[in-house]
């Protein structure tokens, strides 16, 4: 990877994620693996442990496992993340869906379509997916799909 997608890499991840987030999911001490379309767009960008991200074709992340765990370490608490209790753990980390009767805490800034880390209580991420309700729904609702779960921790 040339330093040049590195750094576009890294923008993306700090406007999408956060201030942070593009050092944080891209470290440079990282031996990182980037595919590519036939285009030359990067499509996934993997390290040892897995998955970090795909690069969508509406200029978003997606993020791997990995990724969501990289972020959860890197950002504070409660940027980027669908906190969740003992109760539903066992099927998150199955890779079920999370729905807004369970949620304990959420990041106050995510809106429908944002990609979060989905972690229980005590910190652990349990999963990575696509937020489908805005926080202040996920708090006043008993009902709904909060997040599409995308991958389990138990996958």
């Amino acid at each position: 990877m040339t330093q040049d997608e590195l750094a576009r890499l890294r923008t993306i991840a700090d406007y999408q994620f956060g201030a942070g987030a593009g050092a944080a999911l891209f470290p440079p001490s990282d031996d990182l693996t980037v595919t590519h379309s036939t285009g030359g767009r990067p499509r996934q960008v993997r390290a040892d442990a897995g998955r970090i991200v795909s690069y969508g074709t509406d200029g978003r992340f997606t993020l791997g496992l990995e990724g969501g765990r990289r972020l959860v370490d890197a950002l504070d608490a409660p940027a980027g993340r669908v906190v969740v209790g003992s109760e539903s753990e066992p099927f998150v980390r199955e890779g079920k869906n999370v729905f807004a009767k369970f949620v304990q805490r959420v990041d106050d800034d995510v809106r429908p379509r944002d990609e979060v880390a989905v972690v229980h209580e005590t910190g652990d991420v349990l999963a990575v997916g696509r937020a489908e309700l805005a926080a202040d729904a996920m708090h006043d609702f008993d009902t709904g799909m909060a997040v599409k779960v995308r991958a389990g921790a138990d996958d």
